[in-house]
Order: structure tokens, then sequence, then C-alpha cells
């Protein structure tokens, strides 16, 4: 009988261990995310589970290109999965199909062909300046994303994390790799 008491502890011992690991690394710096929806494809489809980082953006800003889920600005209760496009202070526009990021009055076409393909066409005329921790983000998915065309702009402090692994489906398990632009 106390062999049985002394292992009941023990494995008692590890799940209360197990947990005082696990609960911090998955509500603070990692949690999981299921993509719901078409807004990302061809780069993520419904179903995809994925890794998102909590921590790296209490250390730096967010950067062009990185996929961010973040709460959404109409129902803070949904989470959304998006591209970030402009930045904090920038000057964002979409026109003839394309998005332009204004620099000294100067249109730069954004290069986004390292993940969308060149036939991809980013519909609607917008010209957005950008505030202070104000991101202009788009789905990989641009004819089927509700994305800052329609709901505006994402605060920072709204952003949960960037997507940093795809662990589902096994085949395509991945390191989320950033675009060069």
């Amino acid at each position: 009988m106390r062999g049985i008491l002394v292992f009941i502890y023990e494995v008692f011992k590890i799940f209360v261990i197990a947990l005082l690991i696990v609960i911090p690394i998955r509500y603070f710096i990692f949690q999981p995310f299921v993509v719901n929806g078409e807004s990302m494809e061809p780069n993520f489809h419904n179903g995809d589970y994925l890794v998102v980082d909590e921590i790296s953006y209490r250390l730096r800003e967010p950067q062009r290109g990185e996929v961010i889920i973040f709460r959404s600005p109409i129902d803070p209760s949904k989470r959304f999965i998006k591209r970030i496009i402009g930045l904090p202070g920038e000057t964002i526009e979409i026109k003839g199909g394309y998005v332009f990021l204004i620099e000294s009055g100067e249109l730069q076409r954004i290069n986004e062909l390292s993940y969308l393909s060149k036939d991809i066409e980013t519909m609607g005329d917008i010209e957005t300046s950008l505030g202070h921790d104000e991101y202009f983000v788009l789905g990989d998915n641009r004819s089927r994303s509700l994305d800052s065309r329609k709901i505006g702009l994402i605060s920072g402090k709204d952003i949960i994390g960037r997507a940093v692994f795809r662990a589902w489906p096994l085949d395509d398990f991945a390191r989320l790799e950033v675009p060069t632009y």
C-alpha cells in the first residue's frame, strides 16, 4: 500500500512540475493558432496549425512582411492572421492592382513576389498615412481577405504575436521566413 502512495505522490509531483513549466510558456511566450478561412492562401490554408511567438514584439518592433495574429478591431474576441505591409509613419497607396510605399513624395512599388504570384492584383484605390503604432495589413489571397482595406489600420496593442512555425500538416512543417524587400 505504501508503494502505491509513493508512486501516486511521484506522479503528482511530475504533473505539477510539468504544469509549472508548460503553462507560462503557453500563455506568455508561444501559443497555437489554427488558420480559419482562405484569406492567406496559397501560403496558409484552412486548418493549418501555426505556433505564434508572443514575446518578440516586446523586444523589437514588427517588420514588413511578417505574418501576424491580431485581435479584430471590429470584434476583439476574434483573431485574424494577415501580413504586415505598412509600418508606423509610412504612407501606403494601392492603385492599379499594386501596393506602393510613398517615400519623399515618390511611389515605390512593394515587391511581394517572394510570397505572391505575379498575377495577384490588390484591388482598391486607397492612400493612407499610418500614425504612431499603426500597421497596414493585407491577406495573401487579396480577393478573399478582410484586411486593412476594409477594417482599417491595426493598432500595435492588438497584435498578439507573429507566426513562426507551421506545425500542421506535418508534411508542411517549417519555420516561417520573413521576406526581404
